[in-house]
C-alpha cells in the first residue's frame, strides 16, 4: 500500500496546481478573490467546505498519529495540506504510516 500512497502524491500535487497556477498567473496571489470565487456558486461552496472540513479532520488525525510516528509526520502533513491540499496531505500521511510497524493487537 505504501507504493500506492506515494504514487497518489504525484497527482495530488500536479492536478490541483494544474488548475491553481494559471489562476495565480492571471490574478496573482489574492486570498480575498480566491475565497470570493471559491464560494461564488453553490457547487463551489460545496467543494470548498468539503475540503476545509476534510483538511481539519486530516490535521487532527495527523496530530494523533504524530505521537506514535514522530513529530515530523505532523509537520510534513500540515505543510503538504496547507501548501497544496488534502489531495497531497492525505496520501503523504498514509504513506508515512506504512513505514512504521504497528504494534500487535
Amino acid at each position: 500500500m505504501a507504493r500506492f500512497y506515494w504514487l497518489l502524491c504525484l497527482p495530488g500535487l500536479i492536478l490541483p496546481y494544474g488548475a491553481f497556477a494559471p489562476w495565480v498567473m492571471e490574478h496573482g496571489l489574492s486570498p480575498r478573490l480566491f475565497v470570493a470565487e471559491l464560494f461564488s456558486t453553490r457547487i463551489g461552496a460545496f467543494f470548498g467546505w468539503d475540503v476545509i472540513v476534510s483538511a481539519v479532520a486530516l490535521l487532527g488525525f495527523a496530530a494523533v498519529e504524530s505521537r506514535r510516528l514522530g513529530r515530523h509526520v505532523l509537520w510534513l502533513t500540515a505543510a503538504a495540506t496547507l501548501v497544496v491540499g488534502v489531495s497531497l496531505g492525505l496520501p503523504l500521511l498514509l504513506a508515512l504510516r506504512e513505514r512504521t510497524p504497528r504494534a500487535p493487537s
